[in-house]
């Protein structure tokens, strides 16, 4: 097992106020350790696989030379659609914030997302019902790609609910946990939203019946952290503009844009490394 090289404990509390509040964590390292890949390493630190893999393209994800030091991307901006008592999903990044009501912390988590771009929706839904061991009913077009599947998969280890679920108010869309934790940061499910099982009992105690979540597509984030300009620019296909045309908005909309150094703002696009990056004119 490798040990970290520089862990900075994140204090996920957003402030109030335009000029900080929105971006949380800092960025550390890890030293890679005989055996790890990067899976491993992210799991470690509460990250999806896209998360860290973004972060160091660099490095084999799967065989890391042991001694390496990867970086441990725990730094966020917060997404726009961000707000006290409402649950955010960012399929951009692959990533959930949950903002709770009051002076509470900040939750955060990596998930698993769809396949196809579509397939989960966008827009403002609300928790519907609370679930705990939860039984997997298979939809039909499932259960056409895999014709074994039975019509009910029970709770325990081969459920793909995992053990905690969340049904929103599009009944066939769930937020739940997962019996396979590799694919949380990862393009791989139907249509759910899927967290590490570890996460998931922590989303579930957390939120109410009734809770709204938004669910949104923002690849690139826009924040300011102590007078600094920062710019997170996320790898998505499927989003509706690219990111140099979402980026040159998001600046002039905040009234940062002159800022801006355009060179530095040119290689954060260029590089999507999913991290917040200084963009700030010197």
């Amino acid at each position: 097992m490798g040990s970290p090289v520089l862990v900075l404990l994140l204090s996920l509390v957003p402030a109030a106020g335009p000029d900080g509040g929105e971006v949380v964590g800092a960025i550390g390292a890890h030293r890679v350790g005989r055996g790890e890949s990067l899976i491993e390493i992210a799991r470690r630190y509460d990250l999806g696989f896209g998360e860290i893999a973004a972060a160091n393209p660099r490095l084999d994800a799967f065989v890391p030379p042991p001694g390496t030091v990867a970086t441990v991307p725990t730094a966020w901006i917060l997404p726009a659609a961000a707000e006290a008592g409402t649950v955010v999903v960012n399929l951009s990044e692959m990533r959930l914030y949950y903002l709770r009501p009051g002076a509470g912390p900040l939750l955060s988590f990596p998930i698993g997302v769809a396949v196809e771009a579509g397939a989960t929706p966008l827009g403002v839904l609300t928790v519907e019902q609370k679930l705990v061991s939860p039984t997997w009913y298979p939809t039909p077009a499932i259960r056409r790609e895999d014709p074994e599947l039975p019509a009910a998969v029970p709770p325990g280890p081969e459920n793909p609910l995992g053990s905690h679920a969340l049904r929103l108010s599009v009944p066939t869309l769930l937020i739940h946990g997962t019996n396979r934790p590799f694919g949380v940061g990862r393009r791989v499910s139907h249509g759910c939203i899927r967290l590490y099982p570890e996460d998931m009992p922590l989303l579930y105690r957390a939120v109410r019946v009734g809770t709204r979540v938004a669910i949104v597509r923002e690849p690139v984030k826009v924040g300011v952290r102590d007078g600094r300009v920062l710019v997170e620019v996320h790898r998505d296909d499927a989003a509706a503009a690219a990111p140099g045309e979402l980026a040159e908005r998001l600046l002039r909309d905040r009234g940062v844009r002159e800022r801006v150094d355009p060179g530095k703002l040119e290689r954060a696009l260029a590089a999507r490394s999913g991290m917040p990056v200084d963009v700030s004119a010197e």
